[in-house]
Parts: structure tokens; C-alpha cells; sequence
């Protein structure tokens, strides 16, 4: 059958640039394995850019002309997205299934007479969130349990009907790749000596929300206070940069910053690493940090990381707080880069590596084999249905409340995914306690809690109104 996916990141014959493009590309290359023809339509870097293959059976068309550089891909003229919604419905003619990865196609009309497939890669751009509120396909797929409850607590809400269409397919990565290996390669990319440096790792996209300040000063610590003058961080320079004066100016503060601090020559900017080389950049590295506040859905890096044999700390926040146990992996609570830099520093001094029950369960739980079946199955059984049935629940003095998937208790108190802080207040944990399956305002009022301060919990969103 013709399968027509889509993409509204740029995509590259030789680079691949961030987590979603990776598996959009291995379950492209999978169906195509499979004997299907694929098609994956995307946006078009530059005028020059050539359609191209990613092996048989499937050809890659960079023609969509959404806006570029990333953010705000809809920020462009009309005629740009008729010509979308026209070369995407050229396309689906003769397609017998859709898959939209990433959920970032904003048409459901376009595509209503091919059974579709929608994935949702991430928490928190608006075209994946608009995605999921006009999400009209067969099956919506998502990452992560963490994603599951935070789409049913919000999108779910006015569609009854939704959670029967969700399927979780936990993203898998190649352990045959992300293993353990000696650095060679990389070595002719990055200047360093593994063998004497204490190598940190900061292999993140170039955003507040990943981490780099947190990195910054747990970098600091390491220098400063544990005394390790050896300490090299590396930090990926991203392919935009000589195309964005907004990411030309965030490199330039992270270096002011750097410079302040008088850790210049701690930090080594380098040029984007391919995917092949992936595996030895996590390798040469004695710790990685994944310590900002970004919601993620799976957050790749991380458990590559671990696979290659490269211990990470990791903030408590999203998924994270999911998909590994405690006890597997270093955790901390975001902002307490105090406790990570001890972590990481007794990671650097000891040379710890990724612990033999760590690699087993990651192996166990998050292959590729099952990531790719997944897959397969949903979009070869997807069939015509019907329209999602919108429902309407007004908010009343009868409304139950609950906290969300994107607040947990910590002992600093109630962390809000989406705010990037804590929440002290008794009154909203003792109702959260005592009434399990949701309190009223009723219930409120009894612990002296005021409705107006109940609703204001909710506009804030430490509480969702059960359905």
C-alpha cells in the first residue's frame, strides 16, 4: 500500500537533527522494509533543497513551505499554507493511509477520506498541542504513559471518546548502536582527553528549558567547590545558528555567563555530531546533565546516554519522573543543582559507569523491535471512522477536581511541570489526600479552603476537573 507521512520539520539525507526526525526516519525505513511504498512530505529548508531517498521503497519530498527557522512554523503567508494543504492533499490522493508525525498537520478536512495514523512527539509546542485538539484519525499514538494522562486531563476533557484511540508505543532505541564503545572519531571533532579530562555532557537542544544554566552552575560547582580542574563540558552548537539572530543571541548570553563565572576554558562549543557518531559521543562522556524544566513526552538523550555506558542526573519533571525507576537512574528535583553537581561529582571521581540493572531494564523495556511493531500494526489496521463527538461539561459547585499528571509532591512542595516551580500550601494537599477521586467545592469549604481559592488552584493549573 502507499502510506504518506508527514513531517513539518526539514528533513536531511545525510543529518538527522533531534529525537522526533530519528524515529520518524526508522519507521519510514520500517514500512518501506516491509514492502510498502512511503512517501514523507516535509518542509523545505532552502530553494535548492532536493527530494531524496532514505533506502527502499522511501522517497523524501522536501516541499512544504512552512516558515523557517524553528519556532512558529504557521507564521507565513496564506498562500504558503494553501500551497501546503494543496501538495499534502496531491499526496493523499491515491494514499491508502495517513501518518502524521507529530500531529503538527492542522487540517483534519484534508485528510478525512484516508484512514490516519497521528503521533504526538512532545508536551508543549502549540502546533503538537492544536494537533491533539483537532486530532480526527484512527488512532492518536503517544510516547509515554506521562503523555497519555496529560492529553486525556486536557483534550480528553471535551472528547469522550478519545482515550479508546490512544495507544502508548514507547519510543525504542537501537541498543545494538547505543551501547558502550571506544571513542576514535569523535576525538577528531572534540579536543579532549578522555583518558585525563572529566568529560559532562550537555547534548541538548539550544533552549532555556533544556538546561544549560542548570549545567552552567553545576559546572561551577564541580570547578569551584569540589576542586575538579579537569572538568570539560560540551555543548552542542545547533544547525540554525548562522541563520537566527534569536539563537546567535542565547549562544552569545550562555557565553557571557560562562565567562563571568571565569569557566571559559571549561566549556568546549562544538559543531552539530552526526547521528553515526552518536554512540561514541555518549562514550567519551563520564556524566551527562539533563537538568532544565522541559516537559518532555520521552526525552531520547537521556536514556542514550545510559545505554552507551554514560551515567546521567536527570531532573525530576515529565516522563522523567516514569521511565525509570529511582533506584535506576540519578534524579533530583528541578533547581537543586546543589544535589546534582554532588551526584555528578562522585560520578566523575569514581568513573562510575551505567550499572548493569539499568542497562537490563532499558534493553527490556525500550526496544526497537517493540517501538517498530507498534507502529506497523496501527497504521496497517487503520480504518475510516467516525468524528470524535465533542462534549461540553460545564464547571459547577458538583465539579470533582484532581491533581494532574503535570504536578507531583516533592518535599520543596507541589512542582508544576508547566510553571517550572513549587507550590506550598497544606489546604490543596490535604483535599488531594482525603479525597482521592476528586474533591468538590463543597469539600473545600469544609478544611475552611474558599471555592474562589479552589478555582484558582484550576485556572493555575495544579487541578483538572474530572469528566
Amino acid at each position: 500500500m502507499k502510506i504518506v507521512m508527514f513531517s513539518i520539520n526539514p528533513l536531511f539525507e545525510g543529518q538527522v537533527m533531534g529525537g522526533a526526525p530519528k524515529h520518524l526516519q526508522n519507521i519510514a525505513i520500517h514500512m518501506g522494509k516491509l514492502g510498502h511504498e512511503v512517501v514523507v512530505v516535509c518542509t523545505r529548508r532552502s530553494a535548492d533543497q532536493m527530494p531524496f531517498q532514505w533506502g527502499e521503497n522511501v522517497a523524501v519530498k522536501p516541499v512544504l513551505p512552512f516558515k523557517q527557522p524553528f519556532p512558529q512554523p504557521y507564521a507565513t503567508p496564506a498562500y504558503n499554507l494553501a500551497a501546503a494543504v494543496q501538495q499534502v492533499g496531491q499526496e493523499l490522493e491515491a494514499a491508502d493511509r495517513f501518518y502524521m508525525h507529530d500531529g503538527e498537520f492542522l487540517f483534519p478536512y484534508a485528510y478525512r477520506h484516508v484512514p490516519t495514523v497521528t503521533s504526538l512527539r512532545d508536551n508543549v509546542y502549540p502546533e503538537t498541542l492544536l494537533g491533539g485538539f483537532l486530532f480526527q484519525g484512527h488512532k492518536l499514538i503517544l510516547i509515554s504513559d506521562y503523555a497519555r494522562q496529560y492529553f486525556e486531563q486536557t483534550v480528553g476533557r471535551f472528547f469522550p471518546e478519545l482515550p479508546q484511540r490512544i495507544q502508548v508505543v514507547r519510543n525504542g532505541l537501537d541498543w545494538d548502536k547505543f551501547k558502550p564503545v571506544q571513542p576514535r572519531n569523535i576525538l577528531d571533532i572534540i579536543p579532549v582527553n578522555p583518558a585525563q579530562d572529566m568529560i559532562v555532557l550537555h547534548p541538548h537542544r539550544p533552549e532555556e528549558s533544556k538546561g544549560i544554566r542548570q549545567t552552567i552552575e553545576v559546572v561551577d560547582y564541580l570547578v569551584n567547590r569540589f576542586r575538579l580542574k579537569r572538568v570539560k563540558a560540551l555543548v552542542p552548537r545547533w544547525l540554525d545558528l548562522d541563520i537566527s539572530d534569536d539563537l546567535r543571541g542565547f549562544y552569545n548570553s550562555i557565553r557571557t555567563e560562562i565567562a563571568t563565572r571565569g569557566l571559559t576554558q571549561h566549556f568546549i562549543f562544538h559543531n552539530w555530531i552526526p547521528h553515526g557518531l552518536m554512540p561514541e559521543y555518549y562514550s567519551l562522556g563520564h556524566v551527562t546533565l539533563a537538568l532544565g524544566n522541559y516537559v518532555e513526552s520521552f526525552g531520547n538523550a537521556v536514556y542514550e546516554s545510559l545505554g552507551s555506558g554514560t551515567p546521567t542526573v536527570v531532573s525530576r519533571v515529565s516522563s522523567h519522573r516514569e521511565l525509570l525507576p529511582e533506584y535506576l537512574i540519578d534524579k533530583v528535583d528541578f533547581g537543586d543543582t546543589g544535589a546534582a553537581a554532588q551526584i555528578a561529582a562522585d560520578i566523575l571521581i569514581h568513573r562510575r559507569r551505567t550499572s548493569p540493572e539499568t542497562m537490563a531494564y532499558l534493553h527490556e523495556h525500550y526496544s526497537t523491535a517493540r517501538q517498530l511493531d507498534g507502529y506497523a500494526q496501527a497504521i496497517l489496521n487503520a480504518a475510516p471512522i467516525e468524528e470524535l463527538r465533542y462534549h461540553f461539561t460545564p464547571i459547577t459547585e458538583a465539579t470533582r477536581f484532581k491533581m494532574p499528571i503535570w504536578c507531583y509532591r516533592s518535599p520543596r512542595g507541589i512542582y508544576h511541570d508547566f510553571r517550572g516551580d513549587y507550590l506550598s500550601s497544606d489546604g490543596l494537599l490535604r483535599l488531594t489526600d482525603s479525597h482521592p477521586d476528586g474533591f468538590t467545592q463543597a469539600d473545600a469549604v469544609g478544611i475552611s479552603v474558599d471555592a474562589e481559592t479552589v478555582l484558582g488552584w484550576y485556572r493555575d493549573g495544579y487541578l483538572y476537573p474530572v469528566t
